[in-house]
């Protein structure tokens, strides 16, 4: 890994590293728990999802009525309503939610997979496609290891993808505050 100069970190990230390292260590933790306990991590990123899909729809639905033609205006607040409807059905059955949220997971990997698949052998006369193809035949693995577990992989795939995502995340707030501390 290359460090940083002195230089090349702006002053006021040079001065607050502590806060890349305290977020850093927040999310490590926050991810850890949520692998220790994917089903919980895995309800609440469906209520996460819920609040979004409603505050979107309310967003939406105000949109529509600034509107001037009435098919625009029925359109965006058929939108919002449609939205706001799927955010409270995330939050009447989150397990449920979870799992077509899953089965939509798992299927966009495996259209992935094969994208990058068919990508990499387009591109087998020049750059390093075969990193290309690797990365096609995981997603493909991934999307394919979530199918054959479905319904029953809903319970915990997107409490893993959470948690990984911010011990990931975390590794590199935490790495970024202490190569800021290290470029003071």
């Amino acid at each position: 890994m290359v460090m940083p100069s002195a230089a090349s970190v702006p002053q006021e990230f040079r001065g607050h590293w502590g806060w890349f390292v305290g977020l850093g260590v927040l999310m490590i933790v926050a991810g850890l728990i949520a692998l220790g306990s994917v089903l919980m991590a895995t309800v609440v990123s469906v209520l996460v999802v819920g609040i979004m899909m409603i505050a979107s729809g309310i967003v939406e639905i105000v949109h529509g009525f600034r509107m001037k033609g009435w098919g625009q205006f029925f359109l965006w607040i058929l939108i919002g309503i449609l939205y706001v409807v799927a955010g409270l059905f995330a939050f009447s059955n989150p397990l449920l939610a979870a799992g077509a949220l899953t089965l939509v997971l798992g299927v966009s990997l495996i259209f992935a997979g094969v994208a990058r698949i068919f990508l990499a052998m387009q591109m087998r006369s020049s750059s390093p496609w075969g990193w290309v193809l690797a990365s096609g035949a995981i997603t493909l693995l991934l999307g394919a290891a979530i199918l054959i577990r479905w319904p029953v992989s809903s319970l915990y795939v997107l409490g893993i993808f959470l948690g990984v995502d911010l011990v990931v995340a975390g590794v590199a707030w935490l790495s970024a505050g202490l190569a800021f501390k290290r470029a003071t």
